[in-house]
């Protein structure tokens, strides 16, 4: 009596497909190449991206980076089955995280995991990143895509991004010119943008037990629609600004609202204080505030509450600026100014 033969086991069979990882990798190429610039060496799929440095951009260049993620705004895109918006958040959020230094930026890299790969949602993902990328000259050079069963609930999938930009040293927004005196000026944000989701869908669909796909009168579309808004980016308003005028600080507002991003742009012994009555917040934060009963300070520290950006700008220049900024199609308010303190944020 012989042996029964063991049965062959397979990486597929450990639930990791490598055919589908191909197949996610030849539907991302197009999407890929269309964000190349002439800088860029290496084809998609090579062991490393390659980023030829134009020595002539920058007499003394300084290269900034940085690297984020899109929260659980994830979640949204799961729900509604839309993939090719969240890709374009995560660059955006990324660009403007470079911006408020001075750099424009260069090139771009991803990270995508997922339990089960679908690879129609990884190129959607990807289609998106690459939209971003190409409305800035960004080049999305390189990525991560990661099929690892059991480390992901069904469907879902994480997303994060490195980018990296560059900066004439001599140019680089740092604060340290804040002065008491100079003027905040706003510029309006695109809903959420990439913060603040955990405790939107904890408000609007644990408790408010609305669906993706209700419809809210005060929006004008759907919960899903409203909340998959993309990350607004401010570089093309910007960057032409910066050879124009003298921009003391910028702040991203993201994660820690006005409360913990303004202080980060913020001199020794200087405060902001924001008047409220400058700018109308869109209605998604007064329906989360209402359906929640969140206080304002959460509010404020949770949401950019309607402002995507702050600039610090000596006060002789803040209204040619903020005409700048309109010009260019965004929507810029004078916020408040600069007052004697200790790093503190009012908003009165």
């Amino acid at each position: 009596m012989t042996d029964l033969e063991p049965t062959p086991t397979t990486y597929a069979d450990a639930g990791v497909s490598i055919n589908a990882g191909n197949e996610a990798v030849h539907r991302m190429k197009a999407h890929i190449r269309s964000t190349f610039t002439p800088n860029v060496l290496a084809d998609v799929g090579s062991f490393g991206a390659m980023f030829a440095f134009d020595k002539s951009a920058c007499d003394d260049p300084v290269l900034v980076s940085s690297i984020d993620g899109v929260g659980t705004k994830l979640k949204i895109a799961v729900l509604t089955g839309i993939h090719d918006t969240v890709g374009r958040d995560l660059v955006w959020h990324c660009v403007n995280d470079i911006l408020v230094q001075g750099a424009r930026p260069l090139f771009f890299l991803d990270y995508f995991g997922t339990g089960k790969l679908s690879p129609q949602v990884a190129a959607d993902v990807v289609k998106g990143m690459a939209t971003g990328c190409r409305a800035v000259g960004c080049a999305l050079i390189g990525g991560e895509t990661a099929e690892m069963p059991g480390m992901y609930a069904d469907g879902e999938y994480d997303l994060a991004g490195c980018i990296v930009g560059l900066v004439e040293r001599s140019r680089i927004v740092d604060g340290s010119k804040v002065a008491v005196g100079d003027v905040l000026i706003g510029l309006a944000s695109d809903g959420l943008h990439t913060n603040g989701h955990s405790l939107a869908r904890h408000v609007l669909m644990e408790k408010g037990k609305l669906s993706v796909d209700s419809h809210i009168p005060e929006f004008g579309r759907t919960l899903g629609e409203e909340l998959l808004t993309p990350h607004r980016c401010y570089a093309p308003a910007i960057l032409p600004l910066l050879d124009s005028f003298d921009i003391h600080a910028m702040a991203h507002i993201t994660g820690g609202g006005f409360y913990d991003n303004i202080p980060r742009v913020l001199p020794a012994g200087t405060g902001v204080v924001v008047e409220r009555r400058m700018w109308n917040p869109p209605a998604v934060f007064s329906y989360i505030q209402t359906v929640g009963n969140v206080p304002a300070h959460e509010m404020y520290r949770t949401f950019n509450m309607g402002i995507g950006m702050v600039l610090i700008t000596p006060r002789e220049q803040a209204v040619a600026i903020t005409d700048a900024l309109n010009a260019s199609g965004e929507s810029a308010v004078l916020l408040g100014e600069v007052v004697r303190g200790g790093h503190e944020v009012q908003i009165v």
